[in-house]
Protein backbone atom coordinates (compact mmCIF):
# COMPACT_ATOMS: atom_id res chain seq x y z
CA UNK A 1 0.00 0.00 0.00
CA UNK A 2 1.64 3.43 -1.20
CA UNK A 3 0.51 6.90 0.08
CA UNK A 4 3.50 9.24 -1.00
CA UNK A 5 6.84 8.18 -0.40
CA UNK A 6 5.13 5.19 2.26
CA UNK A 7 5.04 1.78 0.69
CA UNK A 8 3.78 -0.61 3.15
CA UNK A 9 2.89 -3.90 2.70
CA UNK A 10 -0.52 -4.57 4.41
CA UNK A 11 0.51 -2.51 7.21
CA UNK A 12 -1.23 -2.40 10.55
CA UNK A 13 -2.27 0.96 11.49
CA UNK A 14 -3.27 2.34 15.29
CA UNK A 15 -6.51 4.33 14.57
CA UNK A 16 -6.20 7.81 15.95
CA UNK A 17 -7.84 8.37 19.27
CA UNK A 18 -8.67 11.13 21.57
CA UNK A 19 -6.66 11.50 24.60
CA UNK A 20 -5.51 7.65 23.76
CA UNK A 21 -2.74 8.12 21.14
CA UNK A 22 -0.12 10.23 22.02
CA UNK A 23 3.50 10.10 21.43
CA UNK A 24 3.91 7.75 24.43
CA UNK A 25 1.38 5.08 23.70
CA UNK A 26 2.23 5.89 19.74
CA UNK A 27 5.92 4.67 20.90
CA UNK A 28 4.58 1.58 22.57
CA UNK A 29 2.47 0.44 19.74
CA UNK A 30 5.27 0.69 17.35
CA UNK A 31 7.44 -1.35 19.92
CA UNK A 32 4.63 -4.29 19.26
CA UNK A 33 4.27 -3.97 15.35
CA UNK A 34 1.85 -1.64 14.43
CA UNK A 35 3.08 -0.35 10.88
CA UNK A 36 1.37 2.87 10.53
CA UNK A 37 0.61 5.46 13.28
CA UNK A 38 -1.71 8.71 13.44
CA UNK A 39 -1.58 11.55 16.17
CA UNK A 40 -4.84 12.17 18.58
CA UNK A 41 -6.90 14.11 16.29
CA UNK A 42 -6.68 17.89 16.24
CA UNK A 43 -9.40 21.35 15.84
CA UNK A 44 -8.43 23.03 12.60
CA UNK A 45 -9.74 26.02 14.51
CA UNK A 46 -7.77 25.62 17.35
CA UNK A 47 -4.47 24.92 15.66
CA UNK A 48 -4.97 27.85 13.61
CA UNK A 49 -5.33 30.03 16.84
CA UNK A 50 -1.80 28.58 17.77
CA UNK A 51 -3.72 26.58 20.79
CA UNK A 52 -0.52 25.39 22.77
CA UNK A 53 -2.29 21.87 23.74
CA UNK A 54 -3.13 21.44 20.39
CA UNK A 55 -0.03 22.24 18.72
CA UNK A 56 1.58 19.63 20.98
CA UNK A 57 -0.87 16.63 19.81
CA UNK A 58 0.56 16.92 16.97
CA UNK A 59 4.22 16.98 17.29
CA UNK A 60 5.42 13.96 16.30
CA UNK A 61 8.93 12.25 16.59
CA UNK A 62 11.59 11.03 13.74
CA UNK A 63 11.46 7.23 15.13
CA UNK A 64 7.49 7.60 14.51
CA UNK A 65 7.59 7.45 10.87
CA UNK A 66 5.35 6.69 8.93
CA UNK A 67 2.92 8.77 10.88
CA UNK A 68 0.01 10.90 9.92
CA UNK A 69 -1.93 13.83 11.56
CA UNK A 70 -5.30 14.11 11.52
CA UNK A 71 -6.79 17.07 11.48
CA UNK A 72 -10.78 17.65 11.88
CA UNK A 73 -13.18 21.15 11.39
CA UNK A 74 -16.15 22.63 9.32
CA UNK A 75 -14.53 25.70 8.26
CA UNK A 76 -12.51 26.05 4.28
CA UNK A 77 -10.42 28.56 5.73
CA UNK A 78 -9.22 26.98 9.23
CA UNK A 79 -8.57 23.63 7.73
CA UNK A 80 -6.71 25.01 4.51
CA UNK A 81 -4.86 26.46 7.58
CA UNK A 82 -4.34 23.95 9.60
CA UNK A 83 -3.28 21.75 6.88
CA UNK A 84 -0.40 24.30 6.28
CA UNK A 85 0.61 24.05 10.36
CA UNK A 86 0.45 19.99 10.05
CA UNK A 87 2.97 19.86 7.21
CA UNK A 88 5.14 22.39 9.34
CA UNK A 89 5.24 19.63 12.21
CA UNK A 90 6.80 17.07 9.78
CA UNK A 91 4.26 13.92 9.23
CA UNK A 92 3.99 11.85 6.28
CA UNK A 93 0.95 12.62 5.17
CA UNK A 94 -2.40 14.76 6.68
CA UNK A 95 -5.58 12.74 7.46
CA UNK A 96 -8.78 14.13 7.52
CA UNK A 97 -11.49 13.44 10.36
CA UNK A 98 -14.86 13.02 8.81
CA UNK A 99 -15.78 10.14 10.70
CA UNK A 100 -15.76 11.34 14.38
CA UNK A 101 -19.50 10.34 15.42
CA UNK A 102 -19.80 12.50 18.85
CA UNK A 103 -22.36 15.15 18.97
CA UNK A 104 -19.94 18.06 19.95
CA UNK A 105 -17.88 17.69 16.22
CA UNK A 106 -20.78 15.92 14.60
CA UNK A 107 -23.44 18.62 15.11
CA UNK A 108 -20.86 21.30 14.26
CA UNK A 109 -20.94 19.89 10.09
CA UNK A 110 -16.94 18.36 10.91
CA UNK A 111 -16.44 14.54 11.67
CA UNK A 112 -19.36 12.59 10.02
CA UNK A 113 -21.45 15.65 10.31
CA UNK A 114 -19.65 15.95 6.83
CA UNK A 115 -21.57 13.12 5.63
CA UNK A 116 -24.48 15.01 5.72
CA UNK A 117 -23.75 17.11 3.44
CA UNK A 118 -21.67 16.22 0.41
CA UNK A 119 -21.08 19.37 -0.65
CA UNK A 120 -19.37 20.76 2.24
CA UNK A 121 -17.62 17.14 2.40
CA UNK A 122 -15.79 18.12 -0.79
CA UNK A 123 -14.90 21.70 0.23
CA UNK A 124 -13.71 20.63 3.22
CA UNK A 125 -11.26 17.93 1.51
CA UNK A 126 -10.36 20.38 -1.24
CA UNK A 127 -9.20 23.05 1.52
CA UNK A 128 -6.94 20.72 3.04
CA UNK A 129 -5.39 19.60 -0.52
CA UNK A 130 -4.79 23.31 -1.02
CA UNK A 131 -3.00 23.48 1.74
CA UNK A 132 -0.42 21.36 1.75
CA UNK A 133 2.20 19.75 -0.50
CA UNK A 134 2.03 16.62 1.65
CA UNK A 135 -0.20 13.50 0.78
CA UNK A 136 -3.85 13.70 2.14
CA UNK A 137 -6.15 10.96 3.20
CA UNK A 138 -9.63 10.67 4.95
CA UNK A 139 -11.14 8.81 7.46
CA UNK A 140 -14.85 8.20 7.56
CA UNK A 141 -17.89 5.88 8.17
CA UNK A 142 -20.40 4.61 5.48
CA UNK A 143 -23.17 7.27 5.75
CA UNK A 144 -25.08 9.14 8.63
CA UNK A 145 -27.60 6.35 9.13
CA UNK A 146 -28.99 3.23 7.77
CA UNK A 147 -31.15 5.09 5.12
CA UNK A 148 -28.22 7.03 3.75
CA UNK A 149 -25.13 5.13 3.19
CA UNK A 150 -23.04 7.29 0.83
CA UNK A 151 -19.18 5.61 1.10
CA UNK A 152 -19.35 4.72 -2.38
CA UNK A 153 -19.77 8.13 -3.88
CA UNK A 154 -17.88 9.35 -1.69
CA UNK A 155 -14.92 7.58 -2.28
CA UNK A 156 -15.37 8.19 -6.04
CA UNK A 157 -15.22 12.09 -4.63
CA UNK A 158 -12.15 11.85 -2.79
CA UNK A 159 -9.93 9.62 -5.76
CA UNK A 160 -11.17 12.40 -7.74
CA UNK A 161 -10.19 15.69 -5.26
CA UNK A 162 -6.68 13.79 -5.20
CA UNK A 163 -6.96 11.85 -2.14
CA UNK A 164 -4.40 9.44 -1.68
CA UNK A 165 -6.10 6.80 0.80
CA UNK A 166 -9.85 6.50 2.60
CA UNK A 167 -9.70 4.44 5.87
CA UNK A 168 -13.51 3.29 6.52
CA UNK A 169 -14.98 2.46 10.03
CA UNK A 170 -17.82 -0.12 8.28
CA UNK A 171 -20.73 1.52 10.85
CA UNK A 172 -22.73 4.58 10.58
CA UNK A 173 -22.34 8.13 12.24
CA UNK A 174 -25.81 6.94 14.21
CA UNK A 175 -24.23 3.46 15.24
CA UNK A 176 -21.30 5.18 17.31
CA UNK A 177 -19.66 2.29 18.56
CA UNK A 178 -22.86 0.02 18.45
CA UNK A 179 -23.91 -2.94 16.48
CA UNK A 180 -21.90 -4.73 13.80
CA UNK A 181 -19.53 -3.64 11.42
CA UNK A 182 -20.54 -4.03 7.97
CA UNK A 183 -17.52 -5.12 6.43
CA UNK A 184 -19.14 -6.39 3.00
CA UNK A 185 -18.47 -2.26 1.79
CA UNK A 186 -14.33 -2.65 1.66
CA UNK A 187 -14.46 -5.00 -1.20
CA UNK A 188 -17.20 -3.28 -2.79
CA UNK A 189 -14.78 -0.07 -2.27
CA UNK A 190 -11.65 -1.37 -3.50
CA UNK A 191 -14.42 -2.31 -6.90
CA UNK A 192 -15.18 1.57 -6.86
CA UNK A 193 -11.35 3.09 -6.70
CA UNK A 194 -8.25 2.99 -7.39
CA UNK A 195 -7.04 4.50 -4.08
CA UNK A 196 -5.72 1.85 -1.09
CA UNK A 197 -8.85 1.06 1.39
CA UNK A 198 -7.90 0.97 5.08
CA UNK A 199 -10.49 -1.22 6.79
CA UNK A 200 -11.47 -0.15 10.33
CA UNK A 201 -14.09 -1.26 13.16
CA UNK A 202 -15.09 -4.54 14.94
CA UNK A 203 -10.93 -6.09 14.56
CA UNK A 204 -10.68 -7.16 17.78
CA UNK A 205 -8.06 -10.23 17.59
CA UNK A 206 -5.50 -11.57 15.06
CA UNK A 207 -7.95 -13.69 13.56
CA UNK A 208 -10.44 -10.38 12.79
CA UNK A 209 -7.49 -8.93 11.26
CA UNK A 210 -6.45 -12.07 8.62
CA UNK A 211 -10.77 -12.19 7.81
CA UNK A 212 -10.53 -8.25 7.10
CA UNK A 213 -8.01 -8.46 4.96
CA UNK A 214 -9.60 -11.64 2.87
CA UNK A 215 -11.87 -8.33 1.90
CA UNK A 216 -9.40 -7.00 -0.54
CA UNK A 217 -8.51 -4.10 1.36
CA UNK A 218 -5.12 -2.96 1.75
CA UNK A 219 -4.86 -2.09 5.06
CA UNK A 220 -6.39 -2.95 8.55
CA UNK A 221 -6.49 -0.15 11.41
CA UNK A 222 -7.26 -1.29 14.68
CA UNK A 223 -8.44 1.06 17.39
CA UNK A 224 -10.49 0.00 20.96
CA UNK A 225 -8.80 -3.23 20.74
CA UNK A 226 -5.37 -1.70 21.21
CA UNK A 227 -6.12 0.30 24.14
CA UNK A 228 -7.15 -2.99 25.44
CA UNK A 229 -4.33 -4.88 24.29
CA UNK A 230 -1.61 -3.13 22.65
CA UNK A 231 0.42 -6.50 21.98
CA UNK A 232 -2.36 -7.23 18.80
CA UNK A 233 -0.42 -5.94 16.60
CA UNK A 234 2.55 -8.49 17.43
CA UNK A 235 -0.23 -11.13 17.63
CA UNK A 236 -1.71 -10.50 14.40
CA UNK A 237 1.61 -10.05 12.29
CA UNK A 238 2.72 -13.44 13.58
CA UNK A 239 -1.20 -15.16 12.76
CA UNK A 240 -0.57 -13.39 8.84
CA UNK A 241 2.85 -14.71 8.81
CA UNK A 242 2.55 -18.35 10.26
CA UNK A 243 -1.62 -18.83 10.70
CA UNK A 244 -0.77 -19.96 14.65
CA UNK A 245 -1.59 -17.83 17.42
CA UNK A 246 0.66 -16.50 19.70
CA UNK A 247 0.43 -17.50 23.51
CA UNK A 248 -0.97 -14.16 25.46
CA UNK A 249 1.45 -12.18 27.10
CA UNK A 250 2.52 -13.69 30.75
CA UNK A 251 1.97 -11.60 33.88
CA UNK A 252 5.57 -11.14 33.61
CA UNK A 253 5.29 -9.54 30.23
CA UNK A 254 2.35 -7.30 30.66
CA UNK A 255 4.44 -5.70 34.29
CA UNK A 256 7.65 -5.01 32.35
CA UNK A 257 5.42 -3.14 29.44
CA UNK A 258 3.20 -1.51 32.27
CA UNK A 259 6.12 -0.21 34.00
CA UNK A 260 7.73 1.05 30.65
CA UNK A 261 4.29 2.62 29.62
CA UNK A 262 4.79 4.37 32.77
CA UNK A 263 8.40 5.86 32.78
CA UNK A 264 7.91 6.58 29.36
CA UNK A 265 4.55 9.21 30.47
CA UNK A 266 6.11 10.31 33.15
CA UNK A 267 9.26 11.27 31.29
CA UNK A 268 6.99 12.75 28.84
CA UNK A 269 4.67 15.04 30.45
CA UNK A 270 5.94 15.17 34.76
CA UNK A 271 5.48 13.40 37.26
CA UNK A 272 1.63 13.74 38.63
CA UNK A 273 0.42 14.13 34.84
CA UNK A 274 1.83 11.36 33.30
CA UNK A 275 0.80 8.91 36.34
CA UNK A 276 -2.53 10.62 36.37
CA UNK A 277 -2.76 10.18 31.88
CA UNK A 278 -1.46 6.36 31.92
CA UNK A 279 -4.60 5.53 34.67
CA UNK A 280 -6.51 4.73 31.20
CA UNK A 281 -4.23 2.06 29.92
CA UNK A 282 -3.93 0.00 33.81
CA UNK A 283 -7.49 -1.89 32.44
CA UNK A 284 -5.37 -3.32 29.49
CA UNK A 285 -2.22 -4.20 31.11
CA UNK A 286 -4.30 -6.18 33.77
CA UNK A 287 -7.29 -7.03 32.75
CA UNK A 288 -8.10 -10.26 32.52
CA UNK A 289 -5.24 -11.46 35.17
CA UNK A 290 -6.00 -13.28 38.58
CA UNK A 291 -6.60 -10.10 41.24
CA UNK A 292 -5.69 -7.77 37.98
CA UNK A 293 -9.21 -5.67 39.09
CA UNK A 294 -8.13 -6.05 42.44
CA UNK A 295 -4.33 -4.04 41.69
CA UNK A 296 -5.55 -1.84 39.64
CA UNK A 297 -8.12 -0.73 42.63
CA UNK A 298 -5.48 0.15 44.36
CA UNK A 299 -3.24 2.09 41.45
CA UNK A 300 -5.56 4.30 40.45
CA UNK A 301 -5.31 6.17 44.04
CA UNK A 302 -1.77 6.78 43.85
CA UNK A 303 -0.04 9.58 41.22
CA UNK A 304 3.39 9.22 42.04
CA UNK A 305 5.54 6.72 39.92
CA UNK A 306 7.20 4.84 42.16
CA UNK A 307 4.68 3.59 44.82
CA UNK A 308 3.08 2.67 41.19
CA UNK A 309 5.91 0.98 40.20
CA UNK A 310 6.10 -0.61 43.65
CA UNK A 311 2.79 -2.39 43.72
CA UNK A 312 2.93 -3.59 40.24
CA UNK A 313 6.41 -5.61 41.28
CA UNK A 314 5.13 -6.58 44.19
CA UNK A 315 2.01 -7.88 42.12
CA UNK A 316 4.29 -9.86 40.02
CA UNK A 317 5.90 -11.38 42.97
CA UNK A 318 2.52 -12.46 44.05
CA UNK A 319 1.93 -13.82 40.45
CA UNK A 320 3.88 -17.03 41.52
CA UNK A 321 1.22 -18.06 44.30
CA UNK A 322 -1.21 -18.28 41.72
CA UNK A 323 0.33 -19.54 39.33
CA UNK A 324 0.19 -16.48 36.73
CA UNK A 325 3.57 -15.53 35.94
Amino acid sequence: MRIGSVDIDRPLALAPMEDVTDRVFRRICRGLGADLLYTEFASSDALVRDAEKTLRKIRVDEDERPIGIQIFGGVEEAMEGAAAIAEAAGPDFIDINCGCWVRKVAMREAGAGLLRDLTKFRAIVAAVVRGTRLPVTVKTRLGWDDNSIVILEVARMLEDLGVRALTVHCRTRSQGHRGEADWSWLSRLKETVSIPIIGNGDVNTPEDVARMFDTGCDGVMIGRAALRRPWIFREARHYLRTGELLDPPTLNERVDLCVRHLRLSVAAKGERKGVIEFRKHLSGYLGGLPRGAKVRAELVRLDEAAPVIERLRQYREEGACFGAV
